[in-house]
């Protein structure tokens, strides 16, 4: 009997710590060697908001060590399927969070010396914000918010670049921060929409560019897709051209009708919505399962707040986004769309 208890406590030792997640700590350069490998990058800066602001790896997602329920935030963004890297100041809070998702199930590999090491050694660091989302399989999409209207999106190792532009509020040095893009889609011909300095330091042998009639006439490159239109990109990702245009009679003649697209792309079963430069139209209530909406929000160009909110209850996506709004007051948002997930980007 006390032979069968001790076998027994053994398989339960063992059992319970065959749940305990890999954890190490990575020098800077291998950190990045193994990020640089991986098709599925999944970074956590475990800093405060102030210090993520100030400079981040790039696509690091930022969640707060020391904020509430860390551990269920970092559930409620990634599963347990691919390894987790993260990082802090020096290295010792993302110890801590490395050593408590260990014990949880997850794979976590922490920067030695943190984020001062990392500068140190002179890797890159970029100031953007980046939202992660879950695709149907799990695998992450990581979406950077760069500026304005212009947005780049990642899943495993497909990279996709909306509308970039160089000089719009703040300078973005395409060749040094991000590398090639896969795809490239351009909204419409306005220069915070299309610039080919941009899209030339963005592309690489292999990269597709997509755009509307009127981009093309202006740089003379690229394959048109208009309204209506759909195409699968690599990755499996699907493309969809939709309308973008205003309504309003003073305003048609900014951006007319079956000129200008929005996309929605599909990625592995997460729908994302980016508008381009639109009213609320009625096109807008044939998108369905929208999971991450762009909508646009600043006069007299595109949407005024209450159009906003309007199209956010039509669309109703998961999650949206309120992008090109220069400096449109947005505080009374949250009060119009109380039972949505808002997240604001600059």
């Amino acid at each position: 009997m006390k032979q069968i208890l001790a076998t027994a406590m053994i398989f339960s030792f063992f059992g319970l710590f065959s749940c305990i997640g890999k954890s190490a700590d990575l020098r800077p350069d291998v950190f990045l060697e193994s990020l640089n490998s991986s098709n599925d990058i999944r970074i956590i800066d475990v800093r405060t908001q102030p210090e993520y602001e100030e400079g981040h790896l790039q696509y690091a997602v930022n969640i707060d060590w020391d904020s509430a329920n860390f551990i269920d935030k970092v559930r409620n963004t990634f599963d347990n399927k691919s390894p987790l890297y993260v990082y802090c100041r020096t290295g010792r809070r993302s110890a801590a969070a490395a050593s408590a998702l260990r014990r949880v199930g997850y794979e976590v590999y922490n920067l030695a010396g943190g984020y001062v090491a990392w500068l140190a050694e002179g890797k890159p660091v970029t100031l953007y914000n980046v939202m992660t989302f879950s695709a149907d399989d799990g695998s992450q999409v990581n979406i950077t918010f760069i500026k304005h209207a212009t947005i780049s999106i990642r899943h495993k190792e497909i990279s996709i670049h909306i509308d970039p532009v160089t000089e719009h509020g703040k300078h973005t040095d395409y060749a040094t921060e991000f590398p090639k893009a896969d795809v490239i889609l351009v909204t419409h011909e306005h220069g915070d929409h299309l610039d080919d300095a941009a899209i030339t330091a963005l592309t690489g042998d292999k990269t597709l560019l997509y755009l509307n009639q009127s981009s093309h006439n202006a740089i003379g490159k690229g394959t048109v897709i208009a309204n209506g239109e759909s195409v699968e990109l690599p990755g499996e990702i699907k493309l969809e051209a939709v309308p973008a245009y205003n309504i309003t009679p003073e305003r048609n003649r900014f951006h007319p009708k079956g000129n200008g697209n929005g996309y929605v792309l599909t990625i592995n079963g997460l729908r994302v919505y980016v508008a381009g430069d639109t009213e609320e139209i009625p096109e807008m209530a044939y998108l369905k399962d929208i999971d991450v909406a762009f909508l646009p929000v600043n006069q007299p160009y595109t949407m005024t707040v209450e159009q906003l909110a309007n199209a956010t209850k039509t669309i109703k996506p998961k999650v949206l986004v309120p992008y090109h709004y220069s400096q449109t007051d947005l505080t009374s948002l949250p009060e119009q769309l109380p039972d949505f997930d808002i997240r604001l980007v600059k």
